[in-house]
């Protein structure tokens, strides 16, 4: 049995023992208490009934539950501590950081919503509470034929409106791939997976030259082990953390393609080879402008390639934002209405899937 199940067994109410009360203590005792619990204003653990796990990372892991008190399934999410897969003391920092993204981004369609933070009384593991949204868009790649490019630029559309919004919060989400978007059952798309995000703070106001050089002192401090290699940016793969919000929009560029094809970009599996083929790809552009999808991606029109080519550049400073992605001709001269993406069944959250478990991820 995985160890979540085991813990969320733990947490019952009828298998647990509640703390003893205090005993009276001073006035200022008193005080410290009313304190302390003016800070701890966490749902209690004990309110979610853990039905099934339905996902498992190097980050954590993710169970289906049912909220007591109204009956509602959502997604509970803890996090492990240690080494990435290694168990460990409760890593209560990456909650906090997780959760405070999240909630930086409440209330936007293409973002999963997060409902709370749940403690468990004894352990004082802590746990985020998300809506309980559909299957990953991996699982329907996987399942479906690739998709139309009508259908790839209401995605896009999408993906692009949440992610605009991402950095405007000063959020860099910092693992966008399939796996980290859900489908839902009326075809929107959310990005979910926030365990990789950094605030944009961290690199504002660093030019290119400044982050590379910066980057590369402290390059051995620091590993990427967390994100998604084929969805990396030239600027991760050189160095480890000083990149900024143009990352996020290399890896739509990845997911773009991936869309078109139904293929991964990239099928590198070290991460010399993954430069290597980044830097191939960065020479047929340069050499071969939007004429170098041609061989893979041959039905989409000369407005889709700008745009995939614009979020693919290989330096930054020339890459597209999300708000100047989303003033291009291939979606302000659309004359069709959007194809929503077809949903697959609904109530699955797969923020980690058995492919991220192991290899590059």
């Amino acid at each position: 049995m995985p160890r979540f199940f085991h813990m969320a067994a733990a947490l019952t109410p009828a298998a647990r023992k509640r703390p003893a009360p205090d005993k009276a203590g001073s006035p200022a005792d008193a005080g410290k208490k009313k304190k302390r619990a003016r800070h701890q204003q966490f749902e209690n653990i004990d309110d979610y009934e853990m039905l099934e796990e339905i996902g498992e990372g190097i980050f954590g892991v993710v169970a289906k539950a049912r909220d007591h008190r109204t009956g509602a399934t959502v997604a509970v999410k803890w996090i492990r501590g240690g080494e990435f897969d290694q168990d460990g003391a409760p890593n209560l920092a990456a909650v906090v950081r997780e959760a405070s993204f999240l909630a930086t981004c409440r209330g936007h369609p293409g973002i999963v919503q997060i409902k709370n933070v749940a403690k468990g009384e004894e352990t004082r593991d802590l746990y985020i509470v998300m809506e309980l949204a559909g299957p990953s868009l991996r699982s329907r790649l996987e399942r479906q034929q690739p998709f139309s490019e009508d259908e790839t630029r209401d995605a896009m559309r999408q993906l692009l409106q949440a992610v605009e919004k991402l950095h405007a919060t000063g959020t860099i989400h910092g693992d966008i791939n399939p796996d980290n978007i859900l489908v839902g059952a009326d075809g929107a798309l959310k990005i979910c997976g926030f365990g990789c995000a950094t605030p944009a703070g961290d690199v504002a106001g660093k030019t290119f030259l400044e982050r590379l050089l910066e980057g590369a002192r402290t390059q051995h401090q620091e590993k990427l082990d967390g994100t998604t290699m084929q969805y990396r940016s030239p600027e991760q793969l050189i160095w480890s953390q000083w990149y900024g919000p143009e990352g996020d929009m290399y890896a739509l560029g990845c997911v773009m393609a991936e869309l078109l094809t139904g293929e991964p970009l990239f099928t590198a599996t070290t991460e010399d080879d993954m430069m290597d083929q980044t830097l191939d790809l960065w020479d047929e552009l340069a050499s071969m402008g939007v004429e170098a999808f041609d061989d893979v991606i041959d039905h989409l029109s000369l407005a889709g390639r700008e745009i995939l080519a614009g979020l693919l550049s290989y330096y930054s400073c020339e890459r597209l934002t999300a708000a100047e992605a989303l003033k291009h001709r291939w979606f302000t001269e659309e004359t069709k209405p959007p194809a929503a993406v077809k949903p697959e069944s609904p109530g699955f959250v797969p923020l980690f899937t058995e492919r991220s478990i192991g290899g590059d991820k």
